[in-house]
């Protein structure tokens, strides 16, 4: 496991405020992916808490109950290994003493933790995709990113109609994530008369993908679908799919990570490449944290970036409200009232009662993009029912 020091960023802000700061310190845990393959995500989570972060303490702290709180992130990586994750929990949870946690990135590390967590009444903030995520019997899960689930059906539509799509190659994670997005996208595709005629899966440590592409595209497929791979693999499948010489469509249901693929697959193999992408560049909220995350870590952001800055506002909201950081059972009481949060993804409300028996699903607007010049352009603006 590698252990990152304190991520306590904020501080180099504070040392030139004039403020006084917070006598006390609240530790927000950031149970990430910060190697491997899943790192873009992860490090993107890991700003982001540490940018909500800044925000409070740049005022003096989180004033919660009538006492102000210097904020703290504290940065573990989980390799995105069930068993990783889990050793992370339990140094954050028993040794760190961390009520909130920012991640993990995928579906396998969360189910893992899910039973110290849960069991110590730890409120959870996560990126996995699959459905076994949120539920009833799992109180304090929360996930603020839209899945799969909640954007494939429309976003599929949209492109089969507009594209011309009629028979899709995918290749998945095998993995919790991998197979709960197969399914997913198998019943998304094929409800707007699509197939999803050819699925290969993989271990996500492989980085030749030339046999795999190849029996794809002896399956006659006219698109290849990249969801559920992490950015660098969904780069690598790219650009190898184009070395094989395919010219069709390659489409990207979900993950947003636009600049890192086309980092690994260059600009020439990623042109026309359509993506999910859950922001709008031009609203002037999500502009405005990608021009602070720029400014403050030096790159672009990944698109899963500001789900949880907003996700960790989420959280100083609802304890504010509840008067408490340590009851976190009053928290969640409080953080599943919020409706029409306007944070950097513009406004947002928990839903998924009827998915999931709980509203503990962000809902938020997302979009279809086309790469272009390496760019982003926004193609359909969607909503759950619906792309135009």
């Amino acid at each position: 496991m590698t252990l990152l020091k304190p991520v306590a960023l904020a501080a180099t802000l504070l040392a030139f405020s004039s403020t006084p700061f917070a006598q006390e310190t609240l530790k927000i845990g950031a149970l990430v992916t910060l190697s491997g393959a899943g790192a873009a995500w992860g490090t993107g989570m890991q700003h982001a808490a540490e940018l909500a972060a800044d925000d409070v303490n740049a005022k003096g702290g989180l004033e919660v109950g009538g006492k102000k709180y210097k904020v703290q992130v504290i940065a573990y990586d989980d390799k995105y290994q069930a068993n990783e994750a889990v050793t992370v929990a339990n140094r954050l949870v028993f040794d760190d003493k961390v009520k909130y946690i920012i991640g993990p990135v995928g579906s396998a590390p969360v189910l893992a933790i899910q039973p110290i967590t849960e069991k110590n009444q730890v409120i959870v903030m996560t990126l996995g995709f699959t459905a076994k995520a949120l539920g009833t019997d799992k109180p304090y899960t929360f996930r603020p990113n839209v899945t799969t689930a909640e954007v494939a059906g429309p976003q599929i539509e949209w492109v089969v109609k507009t594209r011309n799509v009629k028979r899709v190659g995918a290749l998945f994670p095998n993995d919790e994530t991998g197979q709960q997005i197969a399914k997913d996208l198998t019943a998304a595709y094929g409800k707007v008369g699509a197939d999803l005629a050819a699925k290969e899966f993989f271990e996500r440590d492989r980085v030749d993908f030339v046999p795999l592409i190849t029996r794809i595209l002896a399956a006659k497929v006219d698109a290849i679908e990249l969801d559920g791979n992490s950015p660098s693999t969904a780069g690598l499948i790219t650009k190898q799919a184009r070395e094989l010489g395919f010219t069709g469509t390659i489409i990207r249901t979900g993950g947003p990570a636009t600049q890192d693929i086309v980092n690994v697959a260059g600009k020439q193999a990623a042109e026309g490449l359509l993506v999910h992408t859950p922001i709008d560049p031009k609203l002037p909220s999500t502009a405005a944290y990608a021009q602070a995350y720029a400014a403050k870590y030096k790159r672009g952001m990944n698109g899963f970036s500001p789900a949880f800055y907003d996700g960790t506002h989420l959280l100083f909201e609802a304890m504010r409200k509840a008067g408490t950081v340590t009851d976190t059972a009053k928290v969640v009481a409080e953080l599943e009232k919020i409706k029409g949060h306007k944070g950097a993804l513009g406004e947002s409300s928990w839903t998924g009662k009827a998915a999931y028996g709980v509203d503990h699903q962000l809902d938020a607007p997302f979009y279809v993009a086309e790469v272009k010049d390496g760019q982003e352009v926004i193609r359909a603006r969607c909503t759950v029912s619906g792309c135009k």
